[in-house]
């Protein structure tokens, strides 16, 4: 058994203060990223979570270029976003994805900017590569009780708004016939969305955080229809994958001599492998397991 362990896990691994750090903050945004996935999933707004997750990383550079906590410009950016594109709210499809379009382009306009601010009237340097993809060994332990704070508020905003948020996102008109309102719900799920993607994009970066709101959702809605259980579902996966990905991450540095794979390269891959997996049952089984049954959601409001 010890020489499996020694096999599987490098020296050094269970003692490092960065994979401590990483594994506390990356399992807690696959938590808060799991429960919000499968919500942005059934309503059809994983745009839209990428768009905050692109806007959002506004707001990380010019986090570097004031020198302030990372997380902190990621989550202004990201519910200024968030409260934006609700304001500007229409209902037709075509016209939310071109406001979502517009919305984006100019979030990358401004991290465009800040990250050249960054790179010819500072020091930084790493900003653009740690703002876009990631960097979750080099996230320092201070950024600790923010994150907790963020992913608790988070988890405590869907808590409350589970019953009205599910109804709203499955069976919209009947929620409004009931007395839900609607509008108010889908301004805090946006605004909470934006936590979560905050927290993605500290660890994956803010390319890449959508691999981690959408991926182990959508997987989770692969294989059952049960809202409740995808949820569960696709937090444990996110887990699994971050965990899985900071492990392989930190071994490959041993096996290929200082030069190893980045963590969210290994994370996002262990998320779209398990994708494929769970769509080998075939496509008449996948379509079905999607599909959440407004009916069942009515019973239990």
């Amino acid at each position: 058994m010890t020489s499996l362990v020694s096999v599987v896990f490098e020296p050094g691994f269970f003692t490092s203060e960065p994979v401590r750090v990483a594994a506390m903050i990356g399992g807690g945004a696959a938590i808060v990223s799991g429960v919000l996935g499968v919500f942005t999933v059934i309503r059809g707004q994983s745009f839209a979570g990428h768009a905050l997750a692109d806007v959002s990383s506004a707001g990380g550079a010019a986090a570097f270029l004031f020198g302030i906590n990372p997380l902190l410009g990621f989550l202004i950016m990201g519910v200024t976003a968030a409260c934006g594109m609700e304001l500007v709210r229409v209902h037709r499809a075509r016209e939310r994805d071109l406001v979502t379009g517009v919305v984006t382009g100019a979030g990358l306009g401004l991290a465009a900017l800040f990250l050249y601010w960054d790179v010819t009237s500072t020091s930084t340097t790493g900003a653009a590569v740690t703002v876009m993809f990631g960097s979750m060994f080099a996230i320092p332990a201070s950024t600790i009780p923010l994150a907790l704070v963020v992913g608790f508020g988070a988890l405590l905003a869907i808590a409350l708004l589970f019953r009205p948020l599910l109804l709203s996102t499955v069976a919209p008109e009947l929620a409004a016939v009931r007395g839900v309102p609607v509008r108010l719900v889908s301004l805090s799920y946006l605004i909470v969305l934006a936590l979560a993607v905050a927290l993605a994009a500290i660890t994956v970066g803010a390319i890449l955080a959508t691999a981690l709101l959408i991926g182990p959702a959508a997987i989770a809605l692969r294989v059952t229809k049960r809202p409740g259980t995808a949820i569960l579902l696709a937090a444990v996966i996110g887990v699994a994958a971050t965990l899985g990905g900071i492990l392989i991450a930190y071994d490959s540095y041993v096996w290929m001599s200082g030069h190893g794979w980045p963590v969210s390269f290994c994370i996002v891959t262990f998320i779209f492998l398990a994708y494929i997996v769970a769509g080998a049952p075939g496509r008449r089984q996948v379509r079905a397991a999607g599909r959440i049954d407004p009916r069942r959601v009515q019973r239990t409001w």
